[in-house]
Formats: structure tokens, C-alpha cells, sequence
């Protein structure tokens, strides 16, 4: 029997609800990309003339760029267990403790878990947690990683800087008598094989094959990849925009650490590494040649979600676990509370949100409470991160008032409260250790400490009244289980 025009209206409308319904009902992906050692320093989209990195400047582009964001713990396993379980590393004693589930307990759930048990598939690609690089890359191990909080893990085994290739260790070799070393050393390797033959190409790889293969499920993905964290292995085509020539180092000044105390002198320097000139820009281009190689890979797995059709409902989240000296005070790798290597690059794309710039501090603590409020999800109350949803809607909002960071590197704790006008480092909760405070509108590089000049005595006391708070606060959250 033939329809009327009413009724064939009727239908219609219900079918186009129905649908309309269901799509606004649908839970939306997650995909997490976080890099191993990435300062922000060495991204185009955060300000950067000497690399292009046009994938993450793409997506910088389509979502909202954090411009003041930082890392807990500037060292790789205490962050990564602050960052997934939303507290901060001396909340937990992560720092002591090690990493993942150990120094949480077992009635805590990560933010992955919590999309796990919300029906989501969750999956783990190469390091989120810690992981050993390059060991637990070489012997493709799980590490420090947590199993509860996925569904599947998948690890990405490759040689790091046993990989064929022109290889040259450019740090405690000044005659160049060895071509290269293992361990956490600055070994450059221009790798022969192409991008599968490292581990970051492999995890590009798996985790397209993931997403095609989830495409019609709500999926919580998560990819590590572990450059540029040394050794600085890339294909050695990457390494071609960087003749190490024309690499410029950061400004040395002269007494540059006479008013740094003891302990801000960061582990790895070009003086105990005994590092020649040429060996520092070599450092940088290989680092600089790791980058660029991280971001084809990163642009890779971009490039699958918009060929799934799924970038209309995946929450898209980049990062890194902390960030890195390239030279700077002539320092090297990360530990130091300085700017390069406490700030991180965070960029958040959520599908109907207006791309932006957002220069409220943030936190990586804040990365859990904020997009599982996204997918409706409900975690727990005691959750020391805060939402930054709002700053989606309006990047002019501020979330917090300064950031907080902290290291205890060899049994000795010290802290950094990141103002928008000040940078303060204590070393050691009764200042024991020493101090510093920079200027950072107009000392941004952070080359005079005036921790000690009179004039700047009621600042740094200021400074110290918040640090003193904010431990107390932090100490004093009991940490519940109840979710």
C-alpha cells in the first residue's frame, strides 16, 4: 500500500532523528600520543626556526595548543605515573618507589582503566608507562607498564643504537676512539632500513592497523613513542636537514653558573660530558633529526584516523612526559626544574571545538580529570589534576595560577612554582639546598637568579608561602579508592 505524503514525512523525520540520536549519543575515541624527551623548544608550532615539524603543527592547527603547560616530575617514570593515575609524584612516592600500579596501590584505576571498565577497548602501543630506553625497547618488554589498565598492549622491539648504520657517540669521547654506546648516552645513529626498522615506525604501524581494526567501537588508544629519548636512532634520510655545521647552539655566557647553586647544575652538562663544540651540534642535529622522525610518525596515525572516517568523533591529546635541555646553560637531557625541561608541548583536539591558543597553566595531572568530564565518564573525587574543559570552550579561561614541578634526584627533594612572571626553585624544603628565581618577561632564558637581591626579597617570600600551601594541600588529600 502506497504512503502518503504525511506519513512518508513522519517516517522520515523519525529515520533522520533516530540517526541524529545515535550519533550525538556515540562515545568518542580517545587517541593519546605522547613522545619520550620532547621539549617544546623544538617544535615549529611552538615557536621554533630551526625544525619543521608540520604534522604537529597541523594538528596544533585544528585543536587548542597549551602554551603553558609542565610536567610533574621531569624524569620519564615518575611522570608517567603521575600523568595516568592523577597525582602528583610525592603524593604517591613515585619518585621512590619506581613506577605504575606499585606506588598507587591496587584499589586506584588509571585514566585508561577507567575507559576500560566503561566498555571502551583499550589498548597500549609501545612506552605510556615507563619503559628502559633503549633496554626495553631492544628486548621488546613491558616494563613498568600497568596491564589492568588495557584491554591489549602491544610492544615495538627494535635495535635503538645497535641499528645498521653510521653511528657516532658525541658525549665522554672527546678523541673519538668509540662509535657508539648503549645506555641513557647521546649515541646518534643514522639508520639504514627505512621507518619500520625503528621502534616508533613499528608503533605507527600498529597502531593504524589498531584503529582500522576498532573503527566501529568506542576505543581509548594510546601510543608512546620513544623519540627523541636517546639515543638518537632516526632514518638516516631525516638527519639530511641538519648538517651539523649550521646547527646554533644556545648563548654561552660567561659565569653563567655562578649564581646557580649546586644542585641546579643539571646531571649531564657539556663540561662533565666533555663535550667539544662539534659534538654539541651534533647532539642537537640528531635530536633535531629524532624529532622530525617522531612527527612523520605522528602524522602517519593522524592520517589513518581521517581515512577511517573517525576524526568527527576522536578526542585527539599530544604530548610529552616532560621536556629537554639542548644546550641551554650548557646543560643536557632533562632532571633540571629550568624552563626546557619541566615545560611540555599539549595539544587537545575534541570534535565541534574551535581550534586556539591557550596560555593558562596546565598541568599534565589535569589530562585525566579533563577528558574522561569529555566522554561523561565518572572517576574519583580525590583525583589531584584539574578539569580544563572549559578552557576548550574558551581559551581566555585560567585554570590555575601557576604550575607546580618537582624532582628528588639522588635522595634530595627540590620544587619549582611557575608563575606567569616568576620562575622559584627550592632546593629542599627549608631552602637548604639553595634557591633561584628568575625574571621570565624579560629573563626568559633564565640567566639571572635573584633569589638573593634584596629587592626581591617579599617575591620570594611570596613564592615560598605558595610552595608551602601547595605541598600541604597536596599531603594532605587522603588519596581515597572509592570510585
Amino acid at each position: 500500500m502506497a504512503l502518503n505524503t504525511k506519513t512518508s514525512f513522519i517516517i522520515l523525520f523519525l529515520l533522520v532523528s533516530n540517526i541524529l540520536w545515535s550519533q550525538s549519543n556515540l562515545k568518542p575515541n580517545v587517541l593519546f600520543i605522547i613522545a619520550d624527551d620532547l621539549t617544546t623548544t623544538a617544535l615549529s608550532s611552538y615557536g621554533s626556526k630551526s625544525i619543521h615539524t608540520p604534522n604537529i603543527d597541523s594538528l596544533a592547527k585544528e585543536g587548542m595548543l597549551y602554551s603553558h603547560a609542565y610536567s610533574q616530575y621531569p624524569v620519564c617514570a615518575p611522570s608517567r605515573t603521575s600523568l595516568m593515575f592523577g597525582y602528583y609524584p610525592n603524593a604517591t612516592l613515585s619518585f621512590k618507589a619506581g613506577s605504575g600500579r606499585n606506588v598507587v596501590g591496587e584499589d586506584r584505576k588509571s585514566w585508561s582503566q577507567v575507559f576500560k571498565d566503561s566498555g571502551y577497548y583499550t589498548a597500549r602501543v609501545s612506552k605510556i608507562f615507563h619503559m628502559g630506553v633503549p633496554i626495553d625497547i631492544e628486548i621488546g618488554s613491558n616494563g613498568k607498564d600497568d596491564s589492568a589498565s588495557w584491554n591489549e598492549r602491544f610492544n615495538s622491539q627494535a635495535l635503538e643504537w645497535k641499528s645498521e648504520g653510521e653511528a657516532e657517540l658525541v658525549q665522554n669521547n672527546p678523541y673519538g676512539l668509540l662509535p657508539r654506546k648503549g645506555g641513557n648516552v647521546m649515541t646518534i645513529v643514522k639508520a639504514e632500513g627505512g621507518d619500520l626498522a625503528q621502534s616508533d615506525g613499528i608503533s605507527a604501524a600498529k597502531a593504524s592497523q589498531l584503529i582500522r581494526e576498532h573503527k566501529n567501537e568506542p576505543f581509548f588508544l594510546a601510543v608512546g613513542f620513544v623519540r627523541p629519548h636517546v639515543p638518537f636512532v632516526a632514518p638516516e634520510e631525516y638527519f639530511d636537514p641538519f648538517p651539523y655545521m649550521q646547527m646554533v647552539l644556545p648563548p654561552k655566557v660567561e659565569n653563567d653558573w655562578d649564581d646557580i647553586p649546586d644542585r641546579g647544575i643539571n646531571y649531564v652538562t657539556s663540561k662533565n660530558a666533555v663535550m667539544s663544540t662539534s659534538q654539541e651540534q651534533k647532539a642537537m642535529a640528531g635530536y633535531y633529526a629524532s624529532v622530525t622522525f617522531l612527527d612523520a610518525q605522528v602524522g602517519k596515525v593522524l592520517q589513518t584516523l581521517k581515512e577511517e572516517g573517525l576524526e568527527d568523533n576522536t578526542i585527539v591529546i599530544f604530548t610529552s612526559d616532560h621536556g629537554y635541555h639542548l644546550g641551554e646553560h650548557r646543560f643536557w637531557m632533562k632532571v633540571s626544574l629550568h624552563e626546557e625541561s619541566v615545560k611540555v608541548p599539549l595539544i587537545i583536539k575534541v570534535p565541534g571545538k574551535e581550534p586556539g591558543v591557550c596560555s593558562s597553566f596546565t598541568e599534565l595531572i589535569d589530562l585525566y580529570p579533563t577528558i574522561t568530564e569529555i566522554a561523561g565518564l565518572n572517576t574519583s573525587p580525590y583525583l589531584q589534576g584539574k578539569s580544563i574543559v572549559k578552557t576548550l570552550d574558551n581559551p581566555e579561561v585560567k585554570v590555575r595560577d601557576f604550575a607546580f614541578s618537582m624532582n628528588n634526584w639522588k635522595g634530595k627533594m627540590a620544587f619549582l612554582i611557575r608563575t606567569s612572571e616568576w620562575a622559584y626553585i627550592q632546593y629542599d624544603e627549608d631552602v637548604g639546598g639553595g634557591m633561584e628565581l628568575y625574571d621570565m618577561v624579560n629573563d626568559a632564558k633564565q640567566f639571572n637568579n635573584l633569589a638573593h637581591n634584596p629587592l626581591y626579597e617579599k617575591i620570594v617570600l611570596e613564592l615560598q608561602s605558595k610552595l608551602k600551601e601547595k605541598l600541604k594541600i597536596i599531603r594532605s588529600n587522603d588519596l581515597g579508592i572509592e570510585y
